[in-house]
C-alpha cells in the first residue's frame, strides 16, 4: 500500500539540514517533557496543599478586650492584669439558670479536664455571671463546687452590673440582656445571654468564638488552642 504523500515527504531529508529524529528519539524527548511537566505541577500542587494548613496556624486578631475589675467566688479582686501573658477561654453563666448555663459550666469542666490530662497548666477558664446580684461570691462558689471547678486554673467572676455588660457586650462583643420579670418568672427567662466560648491570647486579644454545646465547636475550640499556645 502506497504511502499519502504528506507521510512521504516527512521520511525526505532536506539538503544542509539534520534528518529528522529516530521514532525512540521523539518518545524520549515526549517523556522528558511529560517528567517536566509533572515536576512543575507537583510543586504547584504542594504549594497548593501548604498554603491552607500555614494559614490555619495563625488565627485573626479581632479585637482587644478592656480593663476591668471584678470579685471572684473567692472574695480578692481580679482585673484585667492579673490574665494579661497567659491564654484564656471565658464564657457566660449564671447560677439560677437550670437550662443552658449547667450544659456550658459541664463543657468548661470538659476542658479543664482535657487540660489537665495534657499538662498544660497555663490556659486560665474564667466564667463571668450575667446575674450579678444574685451571684454573690459565696454563690458562685457552691455552684463551682458542682463541677469540680480547680480555684487555681478556673475563676468564677462577678461584680457591678453595669461594669459586667459592659465588658461583655462591648469587650467581649457577645450579646447579654435582662429581661423584665419578678419573683414569680422562671429563671431561665430572666436573662438571654450567648452560649459562646472566647478565646483570648496572651496580649488579651480575641482570637475566636466557639459554640459552648457544640462538639464540633469544642473541638474547634482545642486546636485553636494548640495553635495559639505555639505563638511567642
Amino acid at each position: 500500500m502506497k504511502r499519502p504523500p504528506q507521510l512521504l515527504e516527512q521520511t525526505v531529508s532536506i539538503a544542509g539540514q539534520n534528518p529528522s529524529p529516530s521514532p525512540p528519539t521523539v518518545k524520549r524527548l515526549i517523556w522528558a517533557g511529560l517528567l517536566v511537566a509533572l515536576a512543575v505541577v507537583g510543586a504547584a500542587g504542594i504549594r497548593a496543599l501548604r498554603a491552607p494548613r500555614e494559614a490555619a496556624e495563625t488565627l485573626p486578631v479581632l479585637t482587644s478586650v478592656p480593663a476591668f475589675s471584678l470579685i471572684e467566688r473567692s472574695g480578692r479582686r481580679v482585673t484585667d492584669a492579673d490574665l494579661r501573658g497567659q491564654v484564656w477561654v471565658v464564657n457566660f453563666i449564671f447560677t439560677r439558670c437550670s437550662s443552658l448555663c449547667p450544659m456550658l459550666s459541664a463543657q468548661m469542666s470538659r476542658l479543664q479536664s482535657h487540660l489537665r490530662e495534657q499538662g498544660e497548666a497555663e490556659v486560665r477558664l474564667v466564667s463571668l455571671s450575667v446575674d450579678p446580684e444574685a451571684d454573690t461570691p459565696s454563690v458562685l462558689s457552691e455552684y463551682a463546687e458542682r463541677f469540680s471547678a480547680d480555684r487555681e486554673r478556673w475563676w468564677f467572676l462577678t461584680g457591678e452590673r453595669a461594669a459586667l455588660y459592659a465588658l461583655i457586650g462591648d469587650g467581649l462583643g457577645v450579646a447579654v440582656a435582662q429581661r423584665p420579670g419578678d419573683a414569680s418568672s422562671d429563671p431561665n427567662e430572666l436573662i438571654t445571654h450567648s452560649d459562646r466560648f472566647v478565646l483570648v491570647d496572651r496580649a488579651s486579644r480575641i482570637r475566636g468564638y466557639y459554640r459552648g454545646t457544640d462538639d464540633e465547636g469544642f473541638a474547634q475550640l482545642l486546636r485553636d488552642l494548640r495553635t495559639l499556645q505555639r505563638e511567642h
